[in-house]
């Protein structure tokens, strides 16, 4: 069980997407008390202030009755619950809810503690609301599918299990809430949705950098390539921390390799797939520091619409813009990039690999030449899936739009550069799965005698003891999946990377 004390990590929010539980410290729960006493005040004052005695968007200078704000917050969770499409993952879900009750314990929301510890309770209790993934340009409408399930509505999977939404609360022992003043608002707003999905994807893609650099490696091996290429003296002449942490990584994993041993000096230089791997995978993991910095920076702000601060006797209310998610849209962008360009290089080592015109192995790596086809349509796949990263990989930042009667007329679309960001991890996940099958096969269709590095051993051994040499015999689309599940292990299952 994780306490909340001070702000999450990226890395806490993907342990809890993963599983993990959490509780509010006593610290958090004090601030989040504190906050609702300055909402309490503000509620109770003449004093107009946006999304708690007023209304929301452009309807932010109409003030509303005291005795209507109760009305007021449910009705802004069944008006903005408008997402559509099918509904996010369980980890993605998790991720949300994660951060949102990390944004809450910051102190400045104002949202009672009764409605933080309702979404400890349906984490802790993996009751995790149905949230459709389409439908917002910023926001709002992932969380509203959230709140909706606080309040008895909507639908829930208890443990896997659909529910209707007052059943999944009564399995996990927990009453539906009445939303008071602001908390309609407060449960939208902010970044949350963005954040935490952004939080899991850093988390999958840190594993997936790894295995890039261990499945490239393999596939340079058995293509001949030239070692010299990654010597640290060389690529030190570059100045790039990342560049050399991929170039050690490599020189590690082929330390040893009697293949390399024989073709060095067989070539002048190799092609850019090959050489090139610590120039773009290293790009990549700069991008990637540089992207987990901002959302640890996004996870210790307070992201809601108005901030609360103050005492309950000089309450103050303050709105800005803290809500816009536009450093996080832009590193989910910036990402997506990077990691569809390893995947894209990724291919090309695959057709380098299939490809009787440079390979030198059997052509498409097939047992039986003519009458199978081996790994030839495997290659189709992963240029279907970097033609879609491609697209995918457009920036949502730019997508712009304007909504609300003028009032919000800058959008940054950072959910739907999020989702797609995870979209591209899958994509690149399978790209990288083809690459590390491909290069087994040559492993096991190559003369015998000059023996492979230790540590591309681990590795195909790590495969094979999964999926066996392929010999047209079976659908290889299967062999794929079963690959890349093993890329999405955890660190401490079984199968470490060199």
């Amino acid at each position: 069980m994780m306490i909340l004390d001070r702000a999450l990590s990226w890395r806490e929010v993907g342990e809890i997407a993963a599983g993990e539980g959490i509780r509010l410290s006593d610290g958090a729960r004090e601030r989040i008390r504190a906050a609702r006493r300055i909402v309490d005040a503000l509620s109770a004052s003449n004093v107009r202030a946006y999304g708690i005695n007023t209304g929301v968007g452009a309807l932010c200078d109409v003030v509303i009755d005291a005795g209507k704000l109760r009305s007021l917050s449910r009705n802004i969770i069944m008006s903005h619950a408008v997402g559509v499409g099918p509904v996010l993952g369980a980890p993605e879900t998790r991720a949300i809810l994660a951060a949102a009750i990390n944004n809450f314990a910051r102190g400045h929301s104002g949202i009672r503690l009764e409605v933080v510890e309702t979404l400890a309770a349906l984490l802790n209790g993996d009751c995790l609301p149905e949230v459709p993934a389409g439908g917002s340009v910023g926001y709002l409408t992932h969380m509203a599918h959230v709140a909706l399930v606080l309040l008895g509505e909507g639908a829930a999977r208890v443990r896997g299990q659909p529910l209707p939404a007052l059943d999944a609360l009564r399995t996990i022992g927990v009453s539906p809430v009445v939303l008071e003043a602001k908390e309609g608002l407060s449960l939208v707003n902010g970044t949350p949705c963005a954040t935490g999905l952004s939080a899991y994807a850093l988390g999958r893609i840190e594993r997936l950098l790894d295995w890039a650099d261990a499945i490239a490696a393999m596939a340079f091996e058995n293509l001949h390539g030239q070692i010299a290429a990654f010597d640290a003296e060389v690529l030190g002449l570059r100045s790039s921390p990342a560049l050399a942490e991929v170039g050690a990584r490599l020189r590690a994993i082929l330390k040893g390799s009697e293949i390399l041993d024989a073709s060095a000096g067989r070539r002048t230089q190799d092609a850019l797939s090959l050489r090139a791997i610590p120039h773009v995978h290293g790009a990549a993991r700069e991008h990637f520091a540089f992207a987990a910095g901002v959302i640890d920076r996004e996870l210790a702000s307070a992201t809601d619409n108005p901030l609360v601060a103050g005492t309950p006797a000089a309450p103050r209310a303050h709105s800005s813009a803290h809500a816009v998610g536009a450093a996080v849209g832009l590193c989910a962008d910036s990402l997506g990039v990077a990691l569809a360009e390893v995947a894209a290089m990724s291919e090309r080592r695959i057709d380098r690999l299939v490809n009787p015109l440079v390979s030198g192995l059997a052509p498409f790596l097939a047992a039986d030449g003519g009458a199978g086809s081996g790994l030839m349509i495997a290659q189709y796949t992963a240029v279907s899936l970097v033609a879609q990263n491609r697209r995918l990989a457009a920036p949502a930042s730019l997508d712009g739009g304007v909504t609300s009667g003028l009032q919000e007329d800058h959008l940054c679309h950072a959910t739907p550069a999020a989702l797609k960001l995870l979209k591209i991890v899958d994509n690149a996940e399978l790209v990288l799965a083809i690459e590390m099958l491909a290069a087994a096969q040559a492993y096991d269709l190559r003369p015998r005698g000059r023996t492979q590095a230790p540590g591309t051993r681990r590795l195909f051994d790590a495969i094979r003891a999964r999926v066996p040499i392929y010999l047209d015999d079976r659908p290889l689309g299967v062999d794929i999946g079963r690959v890349a599940e093993l890329m999405r292990r955890f660190e401490s299952d079984e199968v470490t990377i060199p």
